[in-house]
């Protein structure tokens, strides 16, 4: 199994590491006709909404395995309605994709973290949280690590999900596709928060959120199927992220967090599932 994930990552994959800091280096803005911005000298790109238009941006980079870590400080007061994103994904009608998105609410009321795992095309894989702190006061970091046996979603070093390999029982997981950072800002007042009952206040307008200290220690799709990831990533190495896994001490925060701030769980839907759960909820 590991040989294998090696011989893939080889024939994709060319050496980075990218140090936190210049987001001009590894981001183009793509769309928001000119309400996305690159601020000091690019230690710092906004995004806003208006009624008009969002906003976003993408990495000039596709990753194949990597840990990616982002600062984001979001919409402050009645963001009702608003989405910021900040997800991984490829193209296609079986692309694979991770996903944090920020559910906007009524001052004063917690933001909701909605995380999904796309495998070829298909996701439903939804759990949500609320955070233990306020996510517009300060910027905090937002982390995906990706390898070939885990998806582990972190808050501030924490994780708070872990979406194993489970692929020799027949589950499906990303590791074939290489993903780009995408990131945006827009209005989904129809179902973003409680549902859609709760519309977008345009009074409130514009909003922002404010992005800095991108980090992708990853490995970068290559056509030149050059051999080797990031020096502390490495395939075959024993540290680093390529062979990190939620330790015993990561285990038991990331059951506190389920336990008191989780509040949804696909894996506890029956209703929505009345053909019967998906394979990997009755897997330890």
């Amino acid at each position: 199994m590991a040989m294998r994930f090696f011989l893939i990552a080889c024939s994709f994959m060319a050496a980075i590491a990218s140090a936190a800091g210049n987001l001009q280096r590894d981001l183009d803005i793509t769309w928001g006709d000119g309400r996305a911005k690159m601020l000091g000298g690019g230690q710092l790109l906004t995004l806003t909404l208006d009624k008009a238009s969002g906003s976003g941006f993408q990495s000039r980079h596709e990753y194949l395995f990597g840990k990616i870590d982002m600062q984001i400080k979001l919409v402050p007061g009645n963001s009702a309605g608003t989405v910021t994103a900040y997800y991984l994904s490829s193209q296609g009608p079986t692309h694979d994709e991770i996903d944090f998105e920020f559910l906007g609410n009524l001052s004063g009321d917690p933001y909701t973290l909605h995380t999904n795992v796309f495998t070829q095309g298909k996701g439903n894989r939804e759990m949500q949280f609320k955070l233990w702190f306020d996510p517009t006061k300060d910027f905090h970091t937002y982390s995906i690590l990706w390898n070939p046996r885990h998806v582990i979603f972190m808050v501030d070093g924490t994780p708070i999900r872990d979406f194993k390999n489970l692929e020799s029982r027949g589950i499906a997981f990303p590791k074939n596709q290489p993903m780009r950072i995408y990131s945006s800002l827009w209005n989904a007042e129809d179902w973003a928060t409680r549902g859609g009952l709760v519309k977008t206040d345009w009074s409130k307008a514009p909003f922002m959120a404010s992005y800095r200290n991108f980090k992708a220690d990853a490995c970068v799709a290559s056509s030149s199927g050059a051999s080797k990831c990031a020096s502390n990533g490495a395939p075959g190495s024993n540290s680093g992220w390529w062979n990190q896994e939620v330790d015993s001490t990561g285990q038991e925060r990331m059951k506190w967090v389920q336990k008191n701030y989780m509040i949804y769980n696909y894996c506890n839907d029956h209703k929505r599932f009345p053909q019967g759960m998906p394979a990997e909820c009755s897997i330890a």
